[in-house]
């Protein structure tokens, strides 16, 4: 993993009461559970799910 870029990610809120589509991409980017923070590759895929879910987390760092 030398030389990727990586940013964090940390859910801020609950996926309840949203639909599965963004379940799903909450589940995708490895997010289990409210406050879990997770280091994903800095990609255009991974910058897509993270706009579309834009409401339920943040971007802690970006490298």
């Amino acid at each position: 993993m030398a030389g990727k870029k990586m940013i964090k990610v940390q859910q801020v809120r609950s996926v309840i009461g949203y639909d599965r589509q963004q379940r799903a991409t909450v589940r995708g980017l490895g997010l289990r559970r409210m406050h879990h923070v997770v280091e994903v590759e800095d990609t255009p895929a991974v910058r897509g799910m993270i706009f579309r879910v834009r409401h339920i987390v943040v971007v802690l760092e970006n490298q």
